[in-house]
């Protein structure tokens, strides 16, 4: 009979972690925030979910596209109500991403 030899944790390899000095000096890790496979699969993730509300809500590329045009049409043509509507609409989106940014912020603070 043979046996088997004994293996300690130390003798099994670990791959090396991606510590905060390899995403530092990478500059792909760098400028997209983290190691670029997560953040793709994320961002992949992330997609799906927005995709699937927008298109709850009866949205699709195509109109969003169209509504930036003539949005952009709108403001050309209304001179000085075109400076009132792009206000709207920052407050409109600061309602939005705002809450967003600060969730996301004291979410990132905590790690």
């Amino acid at each position: 009979m043979s046996q088997d030899p004994v293996v300690n944790d130390r003798d099994i390899k670990q791959p090396p972690a991606l510590d905060k000095a390899v995403v530092q000096d990478n500059p792909v890790a760098r400028f997209l925030g983290g190691n670029p496979t997560s953040v793709l699969i994320k961002l992949a993730i992330i997609s799906v979910v927005v995709g699937a509300l927008l298109s709850l809500v009866g949205l699709s590329p195509r109109d969003l596209f169209r509504g930036l045009g003539s949005m952009f049409e709108r403001l050309i043509g209304s001179g000085w109500d075109a400076v009132r509507n792009v206000m709207e609409y920052a407050f409109y989106g600061a309602m939005v991403v705002v809450p967003i940014w600060l969730i996301a912020r004291l979410i990132s603070g905590r790690k």
